[in-house]
């Protein structure tokens, strides 16, 4: 049975602030994104995380990167990484990822502009299955895994995919024409077959996790169909999942935070003017209207 997303279902799976609390409290983040040509992808879902209420949010990446993302958020940490000759993540960096993600961090982003070479495919291959955290895969993240598979998180650990139609097409090796129009029936299948959530992500998208479950999202407008906009998104879900959330309920909650937000956002700037990054005023207006500090 399809469920409806809705905002009751939201607020009361997302946990208040507690005022004895520390960063710790919130959770830990891991990003690995960006690279030279899609330095603002990292920066989006780097601020995605930290709005939504993660304690603290890692950004492991290239130097260029971070010239983007620090005067922007000074409030997230930076791992340097180096570089692949065309400017991405380089595999190399493997270990000291793995590292980092041993001290104590509850999820992991992986994909947002680190582009489809062969480093992003090693990196992706070496580090979900050895991570010990909850792993979230998006943009170049699946696209690594269209070529090499999914990798299965360490045992007990969630995994959640983020696949527009596109992306979704390459890793099933169904059409597009199918896949949007058969939107429940893929995602669930996948999930089933594959242990992990799937967000489907399209005009209504769709939530699956493994058991069978699937949630259908009304929030949003035309106002996301921009570059970026996923990468919030992406943020936003690992955000959840480090705080606690289960990777269902972390997808759940983030598709209609994010929906919703686009809402609010095109009642003042217009669904034409607003861009990606509107989102995140409109996010904290419906944290305030929901009573939550």
């Amino acid at each position: 049975m399809m469920r409806q997303i809705t905002a009751e279902e939201v607020w009361k799976r997302i946990p208040e602030r507690v005022e004895d609390s520390h960063k710790g409290t919130y959770g830990k983040v891991l990003i690995t994104a960006g690279s030279r040509q899609y330095r603002g992808a990292a920066a989006l879902c780097t601020e995605g995380a930290l709005r939504t209420g993660a304690g603290i949010v890692t950004l492991a990446s290239v130097e260029e990167v971070f010239s983007t993302v620090l005067p922007r958020m000074p409030e997230a940490i930076c791992l340097p990484c180096a570089p692949s000759a065309g400017g991405s993540i380089a595999a190399s960096n493997s270990s000291a990822i793995l590292k980092e993600i041993s001290n104590g961090y509850t999820a992991l982003l992986m994909g947002c502009g680190m582009t489809n070479c062969a480093d992003t495919r090693d990196l992706v291959r070496s580090l979900v299955p050895a991570a010990g955290c909850s792993v979230v895969l998006d943009a170049d993240a699946l696209n690594a895994c269209a070529v090499s598979g999914l990798p299965k998180p360490a045992s007990g650990r969630g995994l959640i995919i983020t696949p527009h139609p596109g992306e979704m097409a390459r890793l099933t090796g169904l059409s597009i024409s199918y896949i949007k129009k058969e939107a429940a029936s893929a995602a669930s299948d996948f999930s089933r077959a594959n242990g992990c959530v799937t967000v489907l992500k399209q005009h209504r998208t769709i939530v699956a996790s493994p058991d069978g479950g699937v949630w259908i999202n009304t929030s949003g407008n035309s106002g996301l169909a921009r570059g970026g906009s996923g990468d919030i998104l992406a943020g936003m879900i690992a955000s959840l999942l480090a705080q606690g959330l289960s990777p269902e309920d972390a997808a759940v909650c983030a598709v209609w935070l994010h929906g919703r937000a686009a809402e609010v956002c095109s009642e003042h700037i217009s669904e034409t003017a607003m861009l990606p990054h509107d989102l995140f005023g409109a996010l904290g207006a419906l944290y305030l209207d929901s009573g939550r500090r």
